[in-house]
């Protein structure tokens, strides 16, 4: 890099991204306060900042007066800087904690407080989403409630909602009614609490005018785009107005693995979009300044009310303007001020936003376009065309700068990601643009709305093509250390190749640059050998085509069962980490099904290791609080929680699961003799794949009844391949079931040394008898099975059990 480059790339003015940032943290950590002393921290918090921040103002100012009578003034510069950004830093802080001080009341008043132990109330809530038919759970707000006495209070608190169960889609701002419980969530979570009613949710009040439009205009608009086929047509409508409601659950996660999915969400990029047309028709008609820059809020707001005006929607209006004011000034290198100045804004307005991922992937998102595409872009350029260099560089500094917090959400790093939007990135915003105009001619001029739908249809496809073949390229996943030790170690990483590269400063002399250049690329080499190779390693000794597999979790059961690309889990175990150490290690990320078969911590302790990685939840009987609690949180992190009883069956991928006990949740008593039993079976044309009954800690007597068959009418238990044994192999067992399963595999989760006698010999000469495969966690440690054109195979981590081609 030329001196002049590097100069100009060091003129960024960073004065207010650190105060920003120093509120930001402490915004963090405030709102992770109970809220019963949040506003007295937050309070104090504010006043000793502000004591603070304006003693450090006046100090700065003498400092500056001595300093100019100071010939050697230029020698304490950096100095001064740093200096100059304290009083700042603790104004602004003072600030974002008074914001919380003033909120925290508001946001837990005293009538929502005292229902959050569980007393059913009545409750108003408005929705800030349009329901789809068959969601868990949805983010509203409540705006009216009653205490125990029944005196109603009006209250404004962001809630979230379960049991909606829309039979048609609810559009954004419907008021709902219900006789509720409230459910209080973890202190820093985005809302305050989950809302189960005891009944229906009954809809007393239309959305308001203007909602209502846009709602019409969503709705016209995507039954438009199914008329079309292909991924493009359900692809299109997020691309466009940010309704993925009809994207398949295959394209969508083709998109996150080509890191594309932030084209399917409304960001930065979409109000950019919408405002950057109007201010150049504006330019391009002459008009004056302010009717340009009126006219463009004007069609941001209408934007934000057609995509509706969610948190997340509000949040990239407020970026993608900060961004397009600093380019209209003609002033670039003003725009991290003004990234710091929008940031602190919404910290002000919701300081409980600062921990949601939206919000810190789209600011690092914000900011890598401000800081790091034009240095990046001018290293590109040594070796390519100017314009190749800023397409690539645009994309490769957004991801830069996100995929250390990627990693917390996903332990793999899309190395494909640059690829794809590099390749995505021509027909983004013509399908966007274009498809907005067919969304706004869709209830005027049909006809019409059609044939601009069928240009963007093109884009669209092309746009999901580029996601599905990039996903599916050999390493188009690297897998990397989760947790924040992960994103640490892949942020050391990233920063450690900027500064080789000398973006977006380079190190000072030749010899520095060349070491931090020798420390990088070392860090790389390790790094990414460390953890790509020994995931090879392993990959190449254990099989990677299992159909069943048993986590070694202890004392517990941990079971997962595979088939057509869908994955189900029976029961988690005790130890969260245990549990998310064996998925990490099978690449298990997201689970279509989890099986609860019962309560007991063996067999739902570890349910933290899956919040948010599941789609649905089958539950047998609750009984404590804490079992609906848990169901509530899995809830709330997105998944559908369905009760099932003996008789009710369903699809996992082309196999089909059975329920055979319990026969009734009424009157039974939760516990092992209520555990759900569940048999799997795969399609008839599913040659080898296994069979499998898992049997939760049911006792000898619930056996007895499972055998004889008189659950359900025309229910009875066949044949099995693979028999997960109840209750860790104690022995409460019914001998005669076994016999009749006749397994040639049996799976037993069960701690080393326990004290409870697991595995009963008892059972285990039954087993032995039938000539069963055992695989047992306390010696096998993760067991695999698999089947093949000549039965089944087995694979264990640990050991070598005999029988059925067993191998390591």
């Amino acid at each position: 890099m030329t001196e002049v480059a590097a100069s100009r790339h060091r003129r960024v003015d960073a004065r207010l991204a650190l105060p920003a940032a120093v509120a930001w943290v402490v915004a963090i950590v405030l709102i992770g306060i109970p809220p019963s002393s949040l506003g007295g921290v937050a309070g104090a918090v504010a006043g000793v900042c502000a004591a603070a921040g304006g003693g450090a103002a006046i100090w700065g100012h003498c400092r500056r007066r001595r300093a100019d009578a100071n010939a050697d003034a230029d020698a304490n510069a950096a100095r001064a800087r740093w200096r100059g950004a304290l009083a700042p830093a603790l104004l602004i802080t003072a600030v974002v904690a008074a914001a919380v001080a003033l909120a925290a009341p508001a946001r837990a008043p005293a009538a929502v407080a005292s229902a959050l132990d569980g007393v059913p109330v009545e409750v108003r809530v408005q929705l800030e989403v349009t329901v789809m038919p068959g969601e868990a759970s949805v983010p509203a707000r409540l705006v009216a409630i009653a205490d125990r006495t029944g005196t109603p209070y009006a209250v404004s608190v962001p809630v979230r909602l379960l049991g909606v169960d829309a039979a048609a889609r609810e559009p954004l701002g419907t008021t709902l009614e219900a006789t509720a419980r409230l459910i209080a969530l973890e202190p820093g979570d985005a809302r305050l609490a989950l809302i189960r009613p005891l009944g229906d949710w009954q809809p007393t009040r239309d959305p308001p005018p203007l909602l209502a439009f846009g709602d019409q205009l969503r709705e016209r608009f995507l039954e438009l785009m199914l008329n079309f086929g292909g991924d493009g047509a359900v692809l299109l409508p997020g691309l466009a107005i940010g309704d993925t409601s009809a994207v398949p659950d295959e394209l969508d996660l083709a998109m996150k693995h080509s890191s594309l999915s932030h084209l399917t969400a409304v960001s930065g990029a979409n109000c950019a979009i919408v405002v950057g047309l109007i201010l150049a028709l504006g330019a391009l008609l002459r008009w004056p300044r302010t009717v340009r820059i009126v006219a463009a809020l004007g069609a941001l707001a209408f934007f934000v009310v057609l995509v509706t005006p969610e948190p997340s929607v509000i949040r990239a209006s407020v970026m993608a303007t900060a961004v397009l004011i600093a380019v209209q000034t003609g002033r670039p290198a003003q725009g991290l001020p003004i990234l710091a100045l929008a940031v602190t804004s919404i910290l002000i307005i919701d300081p409980w936003i600062a921990r949601q991922y939206g919000f810190v992937l789209s600011v690092l998102a914000t900011g890598a376009l401000l800081v790091l595409a034009g240095p990046l872009a001018e290293r590109l350029r040594t070796m390519m065309p100017a314009p190749v260099a800023l397409w690539i560089a645009v994309p490769l500094a957004a991801q830069l700068a996100c995929q250390p917090v990627l990693i917390l959400l996903q332990p793999e790093i899309p190395m494909m990601g640059v690829v794809a939007n590099i390749l995505a990135a021509p027909a983004a915003p013509i399908a966007t643009i274009v498809g907005m105009v067919a969304c706004l001619l869709a209830p005027v001029v049909p006809w019409l709305a059609t044939a601009v739908a069928a240009v963007a249809w093109l884009p669209s496809s092309w746009i999901a093509g580029v996601a599905r073949v990039t996903a599916e390229l050999p390493g188009a996943l690297l897998p990397w250390p989760e947790g924040a030790l992960g994103a640490a170690l892949l942020a050391a990483v990233t920063l450690g190749l900027l500064a080789a590269l000398g973006v977006p400063w380079a190190p000072g002399s030749p010899r520095r640059r060349r070491q931090v250049r020798l420390v990088a690329c070392s860090l790389v080499v390790v790094v990414m050998g460390a953890t790509a190779g020994a995931d090879a390693v392993r990959d190449r000794v254990r099989p990677g085509e299992w159909s069943i597999a048993q986590c070694d979790v202890g004392q517990g059961d941990a079971v997962l069962v595979r088939d057509s690309r869908r994955t189900a889990l029976i029961d988690t175990g005790a130890d969260p980490d245990a549990l998310a150490a064996c998925l990490d290690t099978l690449g298990v990320a997201q689970l279509d099904v989890l099986i609860v078969t019962h309560f007991d911590l063996d067999h739902v302790g570890g349910v933290d290791a899956v919040v948010g990685r599941v789609d649905t939840v089958l539950t047998g009987p609750v009984g404590e609080p804490a079992d609906q609690a848990t169901l509530d949180r899995l809830a709330a992190a997105g998944a559908a929680v369905v009760d099932v009883r003996a008789g009710d069956t369903g699809m996992l991928g082309s196999a089909r699961w059975v329920a055979h006990w319990p026969p009734d949740h009424r009157g039974v008593e939760p516990g092992n003799a209520a555990s759900l039993v569940i048999e799997v079976r795969p399609a008839s044309d599913c040659t080898g794949c296994p069979s499998l009954l898992a049997l939760g800690d049911v006792g000898e007597g619930e056996q007895r009844t499972i055998l004889a068959g008189t659950t359900v009418p025309g229910l009875s238990l066949g044949a099995v391949d693979v028999v997960k044994v109840s209750h860790h192999g104690s022995a409460d067992q019914h001998p005669e079931l076994y016999e009749r399963l006749d397994a040639v595999v049996a799976l037993i989760g069960v701690g080393a040394d326990n004290t409870y006698g697991h595995p009963a010999s008892s059972i285990l000469d039954v087993l032995a008898g039938g000539g069963a495969t055992l695989l047992r966690t306390d010696q096998h440690a993760l067991g695999l099975v698999g089947g093949a054109d000549d039965g089944l195979w087995v694979w264990t981590e640990r050991g070598a059990p005999e029988g059925v081609g067993a191998r390591r």
